[in-house]
Formats: structure tokens, sequence, C-alpha cells
């Protein structure tokens, strides 16, 4: 029997340099979408899947990250002498419990793959999930508690994809797939990094969330530096796939990639539409700016 996915990493270390200014001081996990940071929404992500443990990879001036998911007793107090008891609750249900989130830092920009072997003392010996925090995945159930799913079913290491058209290909780490790639899973058996137009394997691209086994660590502490200079990830798993099975999940709901200026603002109005009250508010303005270019004309 597989062991359970009990932990998770998080990748925070990045420098968020296409959102300048605003992330010169503030880190782009914590830009807000609607009244929410970033990270927020990735976070409860993993914990309805079951994870009880997230490990942050964090950089410099990302300690704002742990204060978000540590108490506020000044704040705290306020609301409660303001008898402010729904602001309170709300505060109590997103602070993680106790000792179920550790930080540690990835002191060099050395790529996605250093982030990870970064937290393999916390890991341990057990298979873990990653989740990318650009990437917010709305559906029902969550990304990850799909990914779980399927996991507790194949065992081995599991990547959710989703289908990026074939002018696009060339942008993403593209997969090969074996069986049916119209399925909802099926097996993977090699991996691509921004394929040159025209030679991609497939239309199904890596869009933020794996599932991967413990051994994975011994091969990063090895990995020779990749594209751009960095330990790479993908070269890792194309390594580990030598040795043991990779399933693809075909992920149908909406991914967000806040790490784009459009993803973000997309992801703003989308969740700000779910709120009645707000898009009572926020619909007859979209409307407006949509007819100012007619009506230029």
């Amino acid at each position: 029997m597989s062991k359970p996915i009990r932990k998770a990493v998080l990748p925070v270390a990045g420098l968020g340099t296409r959102f300048l200014p605003a992330t010169k001081a503030v880190p782009k996990e914590m830009l807000t979408i609607v009244d929410r940071p970033i990270i927020q929404y990735v976070v409860d992500e993993a914990r309805a899947a079951g994870i009880e443990h997230i490990v942050f990879v964090t950089g410099r001036n990302k300690t704002v990250i742990a204060d978000h998911f540590d108490r506020a007793y000044e704040l705290e107090e306020t609301l409660k002498r303001r008898d402010k008891a729904e602001a309170l609750k709300l505060l109590e249900t997103l602070r993680p419990d106790a000792g179920s989130t550790s930080f540690t830092r990835q002191q060099e920009p050395l790529g996605l793959g250093h982030a990870i072997w970064c937290a393999r003392d916390i890991i341990g010996p057990e298979p873990f999930a990653i989740l990318l925090p650009d990437m917010i995945m709305k559906s029902d159930p969550g990304c990850l508690k799909q990914m779980v799913d399927v996991y507790n079913q194949s065992g081995g290491n599991v990547i959710s994809v989703e289908a990026v058209p074939e002018d696009q290909t060339h942008k993403y780490g593209i997969v090969q797939v074996e069986g049916d790639m119209n399925a909802a899973t099926f097996g993977i058996t090699g991996m691509v990094e921004k394929p040159a137009p025209g030679t991609a394997p497939s239309n199904l691209y890596i869009n933020g969330r794996y599932i991967l086994q413990p051994e994975i660590f011994d091969l990063l502490a090895t990995q020779d530096k990749g594209a751009g200079g960095e330990i790479q990830l993908t070269d890792a798993m194309l390594s580990l796939m030598s040795q043991q099975s990779f399933t693809g999940l075909r992920f149908t709901g909406k991914t967000y990639d806040c790490g784009s200026k459009a993803g973000f603002l997309s992801a703003n109005i989308s969740y700000a539409l779910e709120d009645p009250a707000l898009a009572a508010e926020l619909l007859p303005l979209l409307q407006e700016l949509v007819e100012l270019p007619a009506a230029a004309e």
C-alpha cells in the first residue's frame, strides 16, 4: 500500500520581478485576490486535499508570509474589544494548526529543483505534494484532492496537466503521453521543457501541481544545472521516470496564472463575481469599461 500524502512543499522564494514595483517590499504571493493573498488560496487547496504539514521554501524579505499564517495578538484583541466576532472567526478559520507549517530558506536563486531540495529534511522519506504558488486552481473538488485520489489508486508519481493551444506549447513544460491523452488519467513517458515550435509531443502542459516520491531528493542533490543555469525539477523527474511510474491527471477546472498580470487580474475579477454583493457593484463598472472603446469610435 502506498504511503499517504501528508506533506506539501510551496516554493515561495521567487523575486516577483514581473510585478515590480509592487513586489519590491511585498512578496508576490501576498498580492491579494479580492480580500485574501494568493498564497492563501493555494494553502486552502492543500488543506482541502488532506495535507497535514506545509513546508514553505522562502527567501529574503518573505517573513510576512510566516506572519500571515501566525497569530496576530494585537489585531485579535482589538477585534474582540470591538465585538468583531465575524472577522475574528475568519482569522481563526484561516490560521493553520500549531506545528503544521515549517519555513526554510533558499539562500540562492538556483531554480525550482533546488528550492524543492531545500525541503528534503523536513519532508523526509515519504511522498509529498508540490504546489506552485503562482497558480490558483478553481475546481470542486480541488486539483490536489483529485490528484491524491488518483495517487491512492495508482501510487507512484502524479502530475496535473491541461491542454494549451498547439501554437503555445513552446512556452511550457509539455508531457509525452502513453495511451489516450483525452482520458482523465494516463501514463506519462517523457517531458520536454519549452519545446521548439512544431516539436511538442502533445499539447498538455504541466500546470504547477505534483505528487512525487522522496527519491527525487537524491536525484536533485546530484542534478547538473540545466536551462537558465538552474537546477531544473523537470530534469530530475525525467531521471526518476526511468525508475518509477508517472501518471498524468487531466485537470478540467480553471487555472489562473497569477505570475502574469493578465492572469492575476482575471483571478480578481472571477472571484469577485462569485460574491453576489460585490458582483452587483462590479458588473456595471465592467460593462462601462467594455463599452468605452465602442463609444470612442
